[in-house]
Formats: C-alpha cells, sequence, structure tokens
C-alpha cells in the first residue's frame, strides 16, 4: 500500500517518511483517531515505506520486489494481529490472516463490524487472545527474510486481553533488532498505561470535507452528494462511503419522515376536518406499513435513529448558523418550511418519545402499538409552540 492511494492526511504521512529518512524509527508507534481515518492503511505504508529498496522522500517505489510482495501483504515479514473469536476455525490470527488481508486489498476502509460480518461473527464480541502473544513472539524471533524490518501490525490492540496484554509488554520494552510494532487503536484510553508508556503516539486526524468529497466523486457519487456527504461525515471517509452506498434508504427514511411530521402537522394544527380525517388515516396507514413484519425491526430502529437525527438538525435550523447544519440538499429543502415547528417548546419531548419506540423496538415491543403511539404522540407535540 502506497502514501499517494490513501485519502488526505497528507502531514502524517510527511512525519513518517521524515521519520525513516532522518533514521528516527521507534521501535514501537501508536497510530490513533476517529475510525475511518485511514489509520491502519497508514500503517502498512509506512511498513511499505521502512523497507522499500527504492523509497523516494514522500513514498516508497511500488515497483521492487518488497514493494510488490507489501502491495499483496504478503511479505514474509509482514505480520498482523487483530481481534478474532475462537471457534472451529482456530484461535490464534494466522487461521484469519486470509480474510484480513483479503478485506483490507477489496475494501480499504472497514471496521471492527464489518470485519465481524467477514468472518461472520456479528453476534459475538471478538478479542486478540492470550496464545496470540507466544504467536507474536514466536514470529518475531524468527530471521527477517532480507535486510529490512520485521513489522507487527495490532489492529485494536484495545481488544488484547489482560493476559496477552501483560506478556507483550517486555517485547515492546526491548523488540528483537530491527523489528517494529504498530498498534493501530480508535480507542487508546483502553489500553494499559503501562502499554501507552511503551509507544510512541501519533494522532492521525479527521479528514478534511474536501478530501472525502473528492475520493467520493472518483467512487462515482456526484459532486454535489459527495459535499452534502463529506460534510455529514464529520471527518470518517468510512461513514460518507456507507451513506453513498445507503442513499436508497436514506430517501425512504426521508420520505417516511416527511409523511410522519405533515400528517401529524396536519392533525394537530390545520382546523379542516376533512383533512385532519384524512392525515388520520394516513398515519394509521403509516403506523401499519412502518410495523409489517418485512420491514424487519433493524430498519425500524435505523429509521428512528435517523428521525431523531433531522428532529436536531430541525431544531438547530432556527438559530440561523448554517455551519451548525448537517443534512443534505433534500433534507435541506422539507426543512426549510418545516424547521419553525421544532423548538424549544417540544425538541426534547420528540427526540424522547422517537428514542423511547427505538428502546421498544430493541426490546421486541408490539411494533405496531408503538408506531401508532409515536404518530399520536407527534400530533400533540407538533403543535406545542416556544
Amino acid at each position: 500500500m502506497l502514501f499517494r492511494d490513501i485519502i488526505g492526511q497528507e502531514s502524517v504521512k510527511r512525519q513518517l517518511c521524515l521519520s525513516v529518512q532522518e533514521g528516527r524509527i521507534p521501535h514501537a508507534q501508536l497510530l490513533t483517531g476517529p475510525k475511518g481515518v485511514g489509520k491502519l492503511q497508514l500503517a502498512v505504508a509506512y511498513a511499505q515505506y521502512l523497507n522499500c529498496e527504492h523509497r523516494t522522500p514522500l513514498d516508497a517505489c511500488g515497483t521492487c520486489p518488497t514493494c510488490i510482495q507489501y502491495q499483496k501483504l504478503q511479505h514474509p515479514d509482514l505480520h498482523f494481529a487483530f481481534p478474532i473469536v475462537k471457534g472451529d476455525r482456530g484461535e490464534v490470527c494466522d487461521d484469519f490472516v486470509g480474510d484480513f488481508r483479503t478485506l483490507l486489498l477489496e475494501s480499504g476502509y472497514f471496521d471492527i463490524e464489518d470485519w465481524y460480518r467477514t468472518i461472520g461473527v456479528e453476534t459475538k464480541q471478538g478479542m486478540i487472545y492470550e496464545k496470540e502473544s507466544s504467536e507474536i513472539l514466536r514470529k518475531l524471533s524468527l530471521k527477517s527474510f532480507g535486510n529490512g524490518y520485521k513489522v507487527m501490525i495490532i489492529w485494536q490492540p484495545e481488544k488484547m486481553n489482560a493476559v496477552c496484554a501483560n506478556k507483550l509488554l517486555k517485547l515492546l520494552e526491548e523488540p528483537p533488532e530491527r523489528t517494529v510494532f504498530l498498534l493501530v487503536s480508535e480507542h487508546p484510553e483502553m489500553l494499559l498505561t503501562t502499554i501507552l508508556s511503551r509507544v510512541q503516539q501519533v494522532m492521525v486526524p479527521r479528514l478534511d470535507d474536501q478530501d472525502i468529497a473528492d475520493a467520493l466523486v472518483r467512487d462515482g457519487v456526484d459532486q454535489q452528494s459527495a459535499a452534502d456527504l463529506a460534510r455529514i461525515a464529520n471527518g470518517s471517509y468510512l461513514a460518507a462511503r456507507q451513506m453513498a452506498r445507503e442513499q436508497d434508504e436514506t430517501q425512504r427514511y426521508l420520505s417516511d419522515f416527511i409523511a410522519l411530521m405533515r400528517d401529524a402537522y396536519t392533525v394537530g394544527v390545520i382546523t379542516d376536518r376533512q383533512k385532519k380525517f384524512d392525515s388520520l388515516q394516513r398515519l394509521r396507514k403509516w403506523s401499519l406499513d412502518m410495523s409489517d413484519s418485512k420491514v424487519g425491526r433493524e430498519r425500524q430502529k435505523n429509521f428512528l435513529q435517523y428521525a431523531q437525527r433531522q428532529v436536531r438538525e430541525n431544531f438547530i435550523r432556527n438559530f440561523q448558523t448554517p455551519e451548525l447544519n448537517y443534512q443534505t440538499a433534500d433534507e435541506r429543502a422539507f426543512s426549510d418550511r418545516f424547521f419553525p415547528y421544532i423548538n424549544m417548546g417540544n425538541v426534547e419531548a420528540i427526540v424522547e418519545q422517537l428514542s423511547l419506540a427505538e428502546q421498544q423496538i430493541q426490546q421486541n415491543g408490539n411494533a405496531k402499538m408503538i408506531f401508532f403511539d409515536l404518530c399520536l404522540q407527534m400530533i400533540v407535540l407538533i403543535k406545542k409552540k416556544q
């Protein structure tokens, strides 16, 4: 993996390259930062740069034998450790490393949930087990393939169990010659303080909106949508890419949200009795459609989470500070007329009712009753004024 293939993070790339050029290569580094900003990709690119036979000031050459092996993540001196779930497949990372390499090569940016789905353990929590520490020690005690560095990349080190973490302490403090540890973490506060004291931390910041938007355009997203998604993603390319893939689903959530709020407003505020009756009938149908078993509880929860976010965004519109709003063009178009109805008098109660409905769906409550009650609550709350 080359630095130029990684989205943004130019200052971190320069920092890593400069450390190699000046011979200041820490034996243990911790790359830490938010999800979806390229930490793991930077670790792999740094390992390749470290061992490249013809590196330039800003990147590996990409063509030497070492680079070719690194591009396939199959160099014999490149090792990975990551959370797994023990079972029939095995109990150490080498039993899963083929899947890990494939996910990294094909997806590039992924999170722990993506990894669990890949290995088919979505309902379980992974861990880096005690036995992995022995595997790491065994791998790093072997003679290196060439004259380069042996690199051990530990992804999600906060998921090491206590025994494994303690066994690695001495190895982190006094690693074998020409050995580099690269720990990649989103939650360094969960690591042992004794591990934190043995590593040099490299902060990987949130991505610039423009870098995310440019990457989305390269992925085939139109420029306006890319700009909107980049802003909403809050510095995470992974989040932006996920939203881009789910745009059709998000559009359905928006349609459902608009239908709920418009008809609740008509019943609660408009005086025309026929319009009230028609809207009440539509709300009844809306609640039945939303509670249909074909919709599924996951989509029901996702809609309720989406609705809570839209309520907050509409409330913020009242303050006339566009830089604080994070909405797509279609969401803004509806909010242009709707936002005054979300105010200090009802915003907390509306969010509370949506959150309560989400909890009840999570607890396998009766969806028909939950969504119809939600409709009735919205009718009452939407007419409250500041």
